[in-house]
């Protein structure tokens, strides 16, 4: 557990980012908008390409659970150096609805028409 720090989060993910035995991050906690939220702010700079369709997926799929307040929510994901990082609420059923709902699907080389198993592994993006 880190501190909600910019620069440890981000020096923490950098690391993660950097081993090529890590594929995928989750990340949890720091995407609302209070003062010690800065998860997006320590991470994208760090990201390659962002997963637009991730964030609008997942407050999609909040709205149906706690209806307009998916809007202080930031979660989002994206690629850096081949891993893929998913940055989620802190919120225990936010993060089940974005694994349920989301991930472990896109997780899974079966699901079709596309899933993220072949980009974690391409030498570019």
């Amino acid at each position: 557990m880190l501190k909600d720090d910019v620069y440890q989060i981000r020096s923490q993910v950098s690391q993660w980012i950097a081993n090529a035995e890590v594929n995928v991050v989750l990340i949890t906690g720091g995407t609302g908008f209070s003062g010690r939220d800065s998860t997006p702010e320590a991470i994208r700079p760090l990201l390659d390409k962002e997963v637009e369709g991730f964030g609008e997926l997942f407050r999609a799929l909040s709205y149906e659970e706690i209806g307009t307040s998916t809007l202080q929510s930031r979660a989002f994901a994206g690629f850096a150096n081949r891993t893929l990082i998913f940055c989620l609420p802190g919120s225990t059923n936010a993060c089940n609805t974005a694994w349920t709902r989301i991930i472990e699907a896109q997780l899974d080389a079966r699901t079709r028409p596309c899933n993220f198993v072949g980009h974690l592994f391409e030498r570019n993006h």
